[in-house]
């Protein structure tokens, strides 16, 4: 088969497209041939060299994907050869082929095309592990998601207004600002113009936001605590804005509030099969209804993965990139 591999860490010229041996399924494992992978942040810092897959995973990278089932490897059940998926991955989503955890698998939803279906299974299980299964979002809660039309940040909007949240976002122009607004988002911060704990605090009468789900880590800390609610909590899922930041307790104390921090990527089997499931069972139905759709910028052919690294580190891009898998002539 052929595959994205990283030779070396580096720019995004650094993908190449190579042939490399075909994967094979063992215990509990499903072999998937790719129509489409998506592309994360966490992919640029594998390349950049920063963030290996975890023991046992594909060397190459991609944390989701969707295809067909061609292959079941031994005690698997419930599945079949020619089934169509979409999967969250440890890596190797950019390929033609990948193995699969069958506890990881997820039907293509009904309403969304197999491509599309890519474009889910990543910000699907992180919005609904984070904001529902961790913060515990409740109806008439205010949700803060920074990043509101990334990939993440779409999804998050709404699956919260499903839920009868309020919801509040930062972008950086107005163009994704207004697009937010397009899927439901009641509370528009333009970060770059606007001080997001003032505008918070103001549209919720001064009481801050219930959970905030916050990609950019050490440099929004102190703000993200100044702009809890009392009961707040506080959902870390990224880092870029950095690692370390000084953190006042008394004001965490005071507020009665909470801070959690997670990955998907590296968390054992189990866990990961829990929120697989959690998300078949709560978000699926929403998808199939209409009420959550998958927010897709562009797709581009899985070769030139390096072109979607670019689109991904300009951040102009709304929502996901997809990479699709050309045919063979």
């Amino acid at each position: 088969m052929y595959a994205i591999t990283i030779p070396e860490p580096g720019g995004p010229e650094a993908l190449v497209w190579d042939e490399v041996p075909d994967p094979v399924p063992g215990e509990g494992e499903v072999l998937v041939e790719v129509v489409a992978g998506a592309v994360n942040r966490a992919d640029v810092l594998q390349r950049q060299g920063y963030y290996d897959p975890p023991p046992g995973a594909s060397a190459y990278p991609g944390l989701e994907c969707s295809g067909r089932i061609t292959a079941l490897g031994p005690g698997v059940a419930g599945w079949s050869v020619g089934d169509e998926v979409c999967a969250l991955l440890a890596g190797g989503g950019y390929a033609e082929k990948v193995v699969v955890p069958a506890g990881q698998l997820l039907p293509v939803p009904e309403g969304v095309g197999l491509k599309q279906a890519a474009a889910l299974p990543e910000v699907a299980c992180t919005v609904w592990s984070n904001v529902f299964m961790v913060a515990h979002l409740r109806p008439d809660e205010t949700l803060l998601v920074h990043g509101g039309s990334s990939g993440i940040g779409t999804m998050a909007i709404q699956l919260a207004k499903a839920a009868g949240a309020k919801v509040a976002v930062t972008a950086g122009t107005k163009e994704k600002l207004d697009f937010c607004a397009g899927l439901g988002a009641d509370i528009l911060i333009n970060y770059r113009e606007q001080d997001f704990v003032a505008e918070v605090k103001e549209a919720t009468g001064g009481a801050g936001a219930d959970v905030i789900l916050d990609n950019m880590g050490a440099k929004y800390l102190d703000r993200n605590i100044k702009a809890l609610a009392v009961n707040g909590r506080l959902a870390v899922i990224g880092l870029q804005g950095g690692a370390k930041a000084e953190l006042n307790l008394g004001v965490l104390l005071a507020k009665r509030a909470a801070i959690s921090a997670t990955s998907l990527r590296a968390r054992p089997l189990g866990e990961k099969a829990a929120i697989v499931a959690a998300v078949r069972e709560h978000v699926w139905p929403l998808l199939a209804d209409g009420h959550v759709r998958p927010v897709i910028d562009r797709e581009l052919p899985m070769p030139e993965a390096a072109e979607a690294h670019r689109v991904m580190e300009a951040s102009g891009h709304i929502g996901k990139v997809l990479l699709v898998v050309p045919e063979r002539s």
